[in-house]
């Protein structure tokens, strides 16, 4: 049997540096604060990472009854691109769920295996093929880079009690790792679905919103426009400084950058190679 690929060297290359520095903000204000002796301090991220688990179970209970797991028995043709996208990425066990909602969203979570991978409906109805492989893709980056559990674990540590102002520092450097592993994410999205076109067309019908399906050219050029726009304010690079995601302006010449480099073009040729093997390749 011949040998899968697989890679984590997609990872966005200031990830793991912005993780550094924030699990170095975290035991420095720990190591200078009166208000969280090292001890208290692992009594509680341990107490945050027993919530998430429970959290997480709950959560995978509440999908089992109110969502579709993706079989090929359910939905042939969904199933297929899953099993494509896991065969190019390599992230190890998962589930992919269906949600009913108005939202065009897709998240993933767990702690232990499998991962779970869900997909709000609106997506099934607004995205093609390709654009699916990248959302999929996307969410399977999350799962191969570890994102699912450090996200408990640096969440965990950046909510240690501490005074006012130290917390302010953490959460904003816990965002700040956040924004990282979405470019590191979105890049797997891209060798997923292996067209950098498809990748940023998902990323604009993600920022139109549920109705993207039906929306005329000109509304989504409307779109277009204002994620062009979005880096043009000052306010706009606070925002974003708050928030979990990066500008999707930032997302797409971040994607378009990528598409450019030899690494890009060497581990997507290694993965159609994996999905060839599986007799899975679209």
């Amino acid at each position: 049997m011949r040998k899968v690929f697989r890679t984590t060297t997609y990872r966005y290359p200031h990830e793991q540096v912005i993780l550094a520095l924030t699990l170095l903000m975290v035991l420095l204000v720990i190591a200078v604060t009166a208000t969280a002796t090292v001890c208290l301090s692992v009594i509680f991220v341990a107490a945050m990472l027993a919530l998430s688990f429970l959290m997480t179970r709950s959560h995978h209970q509440s999908l089992l009854e109110k969502a579709y797991p993706v079989t090929p028995q359910n939905n042939s043709a969904l199933a297929a691109l899953v099993q494509e996208s896991v065969d190019r990425l390599q992230p190890g066990p998962v589930q992919v769920f269906v949600a009913a909602s108005r939202e065009m969203n897709a998240y993933t979570f767990g702690l232990s295996s499998p991962k779970v991978v869900v997909l709000q409906f609106p997506i099934l109805e607004a995205m093609d093929a390709d654009e699916i492989r990248f959302i999929l893709g996307h969410e399977l980056g999350h799962v191969s880079l570890g994102h699912t559990w450090l996200n408990s674990l640096v969440g965990g540590m950046a909510g240690i009690p501490s005074p006012f102002a130290a917390s302010i520092v953490l959460n904003i450097a816990f965002l700040w790792w956040n924004r990282a592993c979405e470019f590191s994410a979105d890049r797997a999205g891209m060798l997923a679905c292996g067209n950098p076109r498809k990748a940023i067309s998902a990323l604009v019908k993600l920022e139109a919103g549920a109705g993207a399906e039906v929306m005329s050219k000109k509304k989504l050029e409307q779109v277009v426009a204002r994620i062009e726009a979005e880096d043009d304010h000052f306010l706009s690079g606070l925002g974003e400084v708050l928030g979990t995601h990066p500008m999707t302006v930032r997302r797409i010449e971040e994607l378009r950058r990528y598409a450019t480099t030899a690494e890009y073009r060497r581990l997507r040729t290694a993965m159609d190679r994996n999905a060839a093997a599986s007799g899975t390749a679209g």
